[in-house]
Order: structure tokens, then C-alpha cells, then sequence
């Protein structure tokens, strides 16, 4: 079968809305469109309805209560609600002195999470930032080893959005239980692809993002335990009181109702999508470590989600990987700044090497990607990095069997 170019492989960056999801959207741009909150007429009374509906399909994706769900506009609102929300909520002195509380999170999460987390430094909160092993998997017993008197809240991602790692998140969940500690896991990479169970997983509070699975942008869901503990939180959105006085704001009722369509039909086909990626990533893995000199896979080689890789090419500059591989859509281990290319905190945080971080590549797999594509995938890349090392000087010293890691140069 031929494969239709380009090829998408960034799927942890974003997914194809599925068909099935925009069927069940399309009646709420035209023919049902009116305000949930309008409870005075059949209107609203059919946007509420489309709207509890989305919260029993969300909840029954993750093991709660509907009443246990927020509505936001994604994963970054999600997690600026949950930390900020939560912080402030349990502070443990007066805004303006010292000893507000101690937070716990670690070097590598998103910035969605990092970024909150430095907020609140600003205001007087202490945060403890875990740096990750080279295997990037955090653990109870680091979170443990941190955990103060003081510590009010632990926000550990699930799952890794760069390298796909899994965190030790049920057994830090529990651990924040016997402490009396809040704990929020940012689940974007994780909920409907991988099973999940609030309570049995001691989540007190957990983001995720439609447009991650399936669902359409701009909408997304915050997980809120209502008992043992009861979480409160402070709202950063004031105005009408929506969403339990939580997030205030008009629902997004055509986003919540495909955001609700795409949590059943994860919850439908979980183990059949996590089976067939699995064997893709597998393979795509497993081909370009054996087929290319100098490959690493960054993360720890088990403990991963299925559709997620990330791997560094030696001696290979990764932008110039990228233009060579123009027709395979993915992530490069660069992020652009302001001013320079900086490779990614992710893979330092891991110690990798900046030239290793420059050349990796993630290459994330969804609903829609094909044996053929991975196929096509594999020989884009070998050809791309053996043509790269063509030209590189490093290259030739390495293959003289020279360590250039230990070469002094100098310079004028």
C-alpha cells in the first residue's frame, strides 16, 4: 500500500480529531446551540444536558463521580488551576511572610507545571524541584526523601510528554494520602491510552486535554476528589460562579461534548490501540537501534507509554536531521528561544549531552499510524542520519576509533 506524504508522527504534540468525535460535535454548532447555564428554556436545557452527559463519559474514562469533573480549556488551565488552586487554598501562613507552604514537584515536567510552580515561588511558597534519574522515572522514595512538615501539595506528571517515561504515580499517590499531602499528577499523555482509576490510584487531583486523545483543541478536564480528602480549591477565574465556583466562565459546550465522545471511545478501544502502538513503537525502535551506529534511547527502555520514542543519533545535527526527513512530521530535541536553539531541559535534566540532545528525535504514534508508515519512517531516518554523517568530521574520528569526547581544542 502507498503511503500518502507527508506522514504524521507528532501525535504527543497533538491528534487528529476523530471522525466519530466531530459527528457527535456538529448538532451543537447549529441546531443545539444554546447556553448550558440558560436553564430557563429548551435551548439551555439541551446544552446542560449534552454537557452532564460529557461529564459521565469523562468520568467513567477515569474511575470518578461526574460531580468530580471541571471543564476547562486544557491541560495548562487544568494545571494552573490545580496548583495554584490548591497552594493557595492550603497556604500555611498569610500571603506576604515566609512559610506559605512547601511544594514538591520535578525538573523535567511540563511547563504547564513548572511555570505555576514558579509563580508561586514569587509569592512566597518553597518548591522543591526532584531531578530525575537518567532513567527519568520519579519515585516514591524520592518524593518521600523531599516531603517536609510543611509540604501542602506534590504535582508528578504521569507520564513524560518528551520521553514517555511513567512515574511512579499511584504509589506517590498513596504516600501523599498517609502524609495528609494533596497530590496532582498532570495525565495529559496518559488518560485514554493507558488505564486509570482515581481512587485506586490515590489521585486527588489529575489534567488532561482533549486534542491529546482524539478530542477536539481548546478543551480539557480537571479530576477534583469530593471525598477522603475533599479538595477544595481557590478559584484563579472569577465571574458567574461556574463549575462549582471553580472556573467561572461560558461551557464550551461543543468542545466538552466531543471532549465526552472522545473519553468513550478510549475507554472502548484502550487496549486495542495500546497493543497495535505498541508493537509499532517496538518495532520503529528496535530498527533504528539496529540499523544506525551511536543511537540512544532516551528514558528508561521499559517503563513507557506505547506510543511514545525518543531517541538521539550521534554525530548528527538534529535540525539538519529534521530537514532531511522533511516528509515524517515529528518533534526535534530543540526548542527555539529567543535568541538561540537550546536543546531540550527534558534531556538535560537527564544528563544527556547537549550535542546527544540536539540530534534526538521524538516520534510519537496515534489512532491512524500505519505499518507502512513506520516502515517508511525507519528508512527516511537511516537514510537521512547516514547521509548526515557523510559529512560530518566527527563521524570520520569516531569510525578511526578515536574518542573525540576527549580531544582538547583549540581555539584563537
Amino acid at each position: 500500500m502507498a503511503v500518502k506524504l507527508p506522514i504524521y508522527m507528532d501525535n504527543a504534540a497533538t491528534t487528529r480529531t476523530d471522525p466519530r468525535v466531530v459527528e457527535a460535535m456538529l448538532p451543537y454548532f447549529t441546531e443545539k446551540f444554546g447556553n448550558s447555564a440558560s436553564r430557563n428554556h429548551k435551548f439551555g436545557w439541551e446544552g446542560e444536558d449534552a454537557v452532564d452527559r460529557a461529564r459521565e463519559q469523562a468520568a467513567a474514562l477515569i474511575g470518578a463521580s461526574p460531580k468530580e469533573i471541571v471543564w476547562t480549556s486544557g491541560s495548562t488551565e487544568s494545571n494552573n488551576l490545580a496548583i495554584k488552586g490548591a497552594a493557595r487554598m492550603y497556604a500555611k501562613a498569610p500571603e506576604g511572610q515566609t512559610g506559605r507552604g512547601h511544594i514538591i514537584t520535578a525538573a523535567h515536567e511540563h511547563k504547564a507545571v513548572l511555570d505555576p510552580c514558579k509563580r508561586l515561588q514569587n509569592e512566597g511558597f518553597e518548591v522543591t524541584f526532584l531531578q530525575p534519574p537518567a532513567d527519568g522515572v520519579i519515585t516514591r522514595q524520592m518524593v518521600a526523601e523531599a516531603m517536609r512538615d510543611d509540604t501542602i501539595l506534590v504535582s508528578i506528571m504521569w507520564t513524560n510528554n518528551e520521553i514517555g517515561t511513567i512515574n511512579e504515580v499511584p504509589e506517590i499517590g498513596a504516600l501523599c494520602h498517609e502524609r495528609g499531602v494533596i497530590f496532582h499528577t498532570d495525565a495529559t499523555q496518559w488518560v485514554g491510552k493507558m488505564p486509570t482509576d482515581v481512587e485506586k490510584d490515590h489521585i486527588d487531583l489529575m489534567s488532561w486535554s482533549g486534542h491529546k486523545m482524539y478530542g477536539p483543541k481548546g478543551v480539557g478536564a480537571l479530576y477534583v476528589r469530593r471525598r477522603n480528602p475533599r479538595v477544595r480549591l481557590e478559584a484563579i477565574q472569577d465571574g458567574g460562579g461556574h463549575e462549582r465556583g471553580m472556573r467561572s466562565g461560558t461551557l464550551n459546550v461543543t468542545g466538552i461534548v466531543g471532549l465526552g465522545k472522545a473519553c468513550e471511545l478510549a475507554l472502548q478501544e484502550m487496549d486495542t490501540d495500546h497493543e497495535r502502538l505498541l508493537n509499532l513503537r517496538r518495532k520503529l525502535e528496535r530498527e533504528l537501534s539496529s540499523r544506525l551506529e551511536v543511537t540512544q534511547v532516551n528514558g528508561h527502555l521499559e517503563r513507557r507509554v506505547p506510543h511514545i520514542l525518543n531517541i538521539s543519533f550521534g554525530f548528527v545535527e538534529g535540525e539538519s536531521l529534521l530537514m532531511g526527513i522533511k516528509d515524517i512530521a515529528c518533534s526535534s530535541g530543540s526548542a527555539c528561544t529567543s535568541a538561540s536553539l537550546e536543546p531540550s531541559y527534558v534531556l538535560k535534566s537527564l544528563g544527556v549531552g547537549d550535542e546527544l540532545a540536539h540530534s534526538s528525535l521524538r516520534l510519537s504514534l496515534g489512532r491512524w499510524s500505519t505499518e507502512e508508515e513506520i516502515d517508511y519512517a525507519i528508512e527516511g531516518i537511516v537514510k537521512a542520519v547516514n547521509h548526515l554523517r557523510t559529512m560530518s568530521p566527527l563521524w570520520d574520528l569516531h569510525k578511526e576509533g578515536i574518542d573525540v569526547s576527549k580531544i582538547e581544542w583549540q581555539t584563537h
